[in-house]
This record gives C-alpha cells, structure tokens and sequence, in this order.
C-alpha cells in the first residue's frame, strides 16, 4: 500500500505528566518521513486523577466491577489528549484529512502477565470512539487486548517498529550487535537478528521505583540528572538478594506490571543510597535481561527517560560492560519514539498486519490487535 500519515499518541505508567505526540509516514512496514512531535503537559488536575486510578486499580485486581473512578478518568484522559492532537495539528498547520489515523494508546492502570494457571488481564484507559469522534479522525485503540485474550504477555507490543528502527542502521551495524533498550517506568529490550528472529520482552524496573522513592521523601517526581543515586552508596549485598528473584532468570518472553518491583527494596536506606540502589538495580536488570540474548550486543541504544539520567547510564555500563548511548546517537528523536511506535502500530492494525510475536509477547502465533474507530463524520 501507499504510506499514509498517522500520529502517534503515549503516556507511560511513570506518569510524567505529558502527553507524547509524533506523527510519521509508513506503509506499516518501514517508515518513510518522520513529522512533526511535542510533548504537550496534561491540564491541571488530571495527572492526580490518573495517580487515584492506578491506586484504585491496584486494589481491584481484575475482581468484581471495574473502580467507578475508571469512567471519569477515562473521559477526562480521552478529551485532554484529544484537545491535545486538535492542538498539534493547528501549532503545526497541518489539515485533519492528511491523518489517516491515530494509535491511541491510552493509559495502563494495570496489568498482570499470564502465568501457571491464571490467565493475562490487561486495562488501558481510553476512549477510542470518542476521541475519533471529537477529532473527526479513524483511532485505533485497545491495543494489548487481543494478545492477551490470545494468550501472550500484551507487552512489549514496540519491537515490530524498533525492528524498522534498527533495520535503518544497516551499513553501520550489524543488526544482531545492537538492542534497542526502552527505559520507561519499566525496561524493555528488542533484539533483531537482521532476518527472522525478532526478540523482546520486559527486562525489569526502571524508572517508576526511582522516581517512587524520590517523590516519597518529598524532594522531587524524579532524580534530576540522576544527581541523588550519585551521591549515595550501592548497598550490594541488598542488590544481590534483590537480582535473586526468579522472575530474573525466567526465560523471555515475559513482562511486568509497573509495581511488580517497587521502591520498598530501597525501606530505611538514605534518600540517596535508596537512589543509588534502586538506579543500580534497574541497571543491573538489564544485565541479567542481555545475558537472555543468543548473541551478546556490542550497543545498547536507549531510549526513555532513563537515557537523561547520568547515573543510569553509567550504571548500565558499569553492570553490563556494554556500550549505552542515547538513541539520539543513532539519529532517532529519544522522546517521540514511544508515540511514533503507536503511530506505527495503527496503520499495521488498520491493515490488519500482525502487532506481536511468539518471541515478544508469547502468543503462539502472529497477532494484529487494536480496535478501529471510524467516526461518523469525517
């Protein structure tokens, strides 16, 4: 097919408070112009609303009834990120009709990988036929659903698009020597041997504990720079016991909820030994995640906030021995990835190409996922 323009839409469990926005141009399948992307600040009180969501979810677990918070945060995530693509377009000057359709992610409130004896469940926030509605453009939406109700884990659904990423660096590198690495609240990595093996899975926590950890002792909703786990102390006896912990050695594919690791590890240390501990141990994570790989990476390109963070990075280098760069260094835009990924991912549903993997989400054959919305007027 001809490529069309989709824009891409994100926000991640570590509730930053932005609202991702990329807009691309691919045939589903590579990616023919990268446009326009912002990060565009969620309005006065929604980022709360979103936080007692994702309490409530925690409490409810899949069990009876779905919270009555879930409606309202719905609606009001849904309108915000809907006024905030209405907004892109004008800022940007570009016409509703050149959209062909919009990836919705919406926002993980919870989510629990399948495991022996207990099928996967998963809960994105986000009114699809609204926002299409609203904005007069086809959205897909609910995109980990139908992996999940197929049996996978329903994340990581970003490597078919990092594997267009990585497949731009030919000539440079050879595929199989690069993993794309996502530092998000949680980590995950994608490795591509350059032909038909397409790995991924979650490596461990990232950022959401660091951050957890800072914003309980009122100091910030993140370390800065990473400037508190350099000043602190790696407890390494806490660390080893912690990177003991079998989901480590689990053989991929396998994901995580956000709070499956969390800042409890860090309980009675110092603000910023806790920081240390806590950066070394999302660090050390990915070590024991690349040790997974048939073939070990001579790069890790990263991606997320944690690729802002000094003290990560030199921690991931520390405790892998690889080579950590930011995925600047490759040409890549470090803050639009997440939502050019959903941009990607919407043409591919809307083409009814699959969205997932038996070797990155476990499913047992190749799956298209997502709902599409077409509005009734356009």
């Amino acid at each position: 097919m001809n490529p069309v323009w989709a824009i891409g839409l994100m926000t991640g469990t570590v509730l930053d408070g932005n609202i991702d926005i990329a807009m691309i141009e691919s045939d589903g399948t590579a990616v023919t112009q990268f446009g326009a992307y912002t990060l565009s600040p969620y309005p006065d009180g929604l980022l709360e609303l979103l936080t007692d969501a994702m309490e409530a979810a925690r409490t409810w677990q899949f069990n009876g009834p779905e919270p009555a918070i879930f409606a309202k945060a719905e609606r009001e995530l849904t309108r915000a990120q809907s006024v905030a693509v209405a907004n892109f377009l004008h800022d940007h000057k570009i016409p509703r009709g050149q959209i062909g359709v919009i990836g919705f992610h919406g926002q993980t409130v919870l989510h629990r990988p399948a495991a022996q004896g207990m099928a996967g469940a998963t809960r994105q926030l986000g009114d699809g036929p609204l926002m299409a509605n609203l904005l007069g453009i086809p959205v897909v939406y609910d995109l980990r659903s139908a992996d999940v109700a197929a049996g996978g884990q329903g994340a990581p659904l970003a490597p078919v698009y990092h594997k267009a990423l990585i497949g731009q660096l030919a000539g440079r590198y050879d595929p199989k020597d690069v993993v794309l690495l996502n530092l998000g609240g949680v980590g995950n990595l994608t490795w591509w041997d350059g032909s038909d093996t397409l790995m991924a899975f979650d490596t461990g926590p990232a950022n959401a504990p660091i951050n957890d950890w800072v914003k309980q002792h009122g100091n910030n909703f993140f370390d800065k720079d990473g400037q508190l786990a350099a000043k602190g102390t790696v407890d390494e006896a806490r660390l080893a016991a912690a990177l003991a912990n079998p989901w480590f050695d689990q053989k991929p594919p396998k994901s995580l909820d956000r709070f499956s690791f969390t800042k409890d590890l860090a309980s009675g240390l110092s603000l910023e030994d806790g920081a240390a501990l806590l950066t070394a141990f999302s660090a050390s994570a990915v070590a024991k995640a690349v040790a997974h790989l048939p073939h070990r990476p001579k790069v890790l390109a990263v991606c997320g906030g944690g690729r802002k963070n000094p003290t990560f990075m030199r921690e991931l280098f520390k405790r892998t021995q690889i080579d950590a760069k930011p995925v600047e260094a490759f040409g890549w835009r470090g803050d639009a990835i997440e939502a050019e990924c959903f941009a990607f991912l919407a043409i591919r549903s809307a083409l009814g190409l699959p969205l997932s993997f038996s070797q990155t989400t476990g499913v047992s054959r190749p799956c298209t996922g997502g709902e599409l919305y077409v509005p009734t007027i356009l």
